[in-house]
């Protein structure tokens, strides 16, 4: 009895502690930057197949979620990822997934040459001059990276990130101490200027 009550509140706590850690990530570095216009970047994830695979559609699902309710026409999403093999870039699939699955109208504009995600900041960037507001859409850990990406990179640009859609309480919770492990290890790079929390 005693080790079954253990393993609950062991588990319990692994729970609430990857809950607590992508609820922090998803809120670093960003601002409340507002204005008319906005910018949704949704990063692709490795996908050989023909269509959009289990991940890269949640993240179309998390980007399109974060488009603001008064957004409509000044509301561009952007779809960055390249072809992994022969097959299809990501971007491509994961934008048909966006309107023939959801029936996305919106504004869609495509960049499918990046392989890694500072390359995914450095080709997207041309896309993000001229909005207020910009979102990057994907796991916590991994948003939080091309946010950090794209300080280094652009900081003017920096400063209109805004938070997305992309955490949402109890959404992928059984995996999500997994994915706050996975997270600490991507992270390792990032300085803890860069792992403020903004609120």
């Amino acid at each position: 009895m005693r080790r079954r009550t253990g393993l609950a509140m062991a588990g319990a706590a692994a729970l609430a502690w990857g809950e607590w850690l992508n609820w922090r990530w998803s809120r670093a570095l960003v601002g409340k930057s507002e204005g008319a216009s906005e910018a949704v970047v949704v990063l692709g994830y490795r996908n050989p197949q023909v269509t959009a695979n289990l991940i890269n559609r949640w993240r179309v699902r998390a980007g399109i979620r974060s488009i603001t309710a008064d957004g409509g026409q000044r509301t561009r999403v952007i779809f960055s990822g390249g072809a992994p093999g022969s097959g299809a870039a990501e971007a491509q699939l994961m934008a048909d997934y966006a309107k023939s699955v959801l029936g996305f109208d919106g504004t869609v504009l495509l960049e499918d040459q990046s392989a890694t995600t500072w390359e995914n900041i450095t080709n997207v960037i041309p896309l993000l001059e001229g909005v207020d507001r910009i979102k990057i859409a994907s796991q916590p850990a991994h948003a939080l990276k091309a946010r950090a990406y794209l300080r280094r990179q652009r900081p003017d640009l920096a400063e209109r990130l805004v938070r997305a859609d992309d955490y949402r309480p109890g959404e992928w919770v059984v995996v999500k101490p997994l994915l706050a492990l996975y997270g600490l290890w991507t992270l390792r790079g990032l300085n803890a200027d860069e792992r403020k929390v903004s609120l």
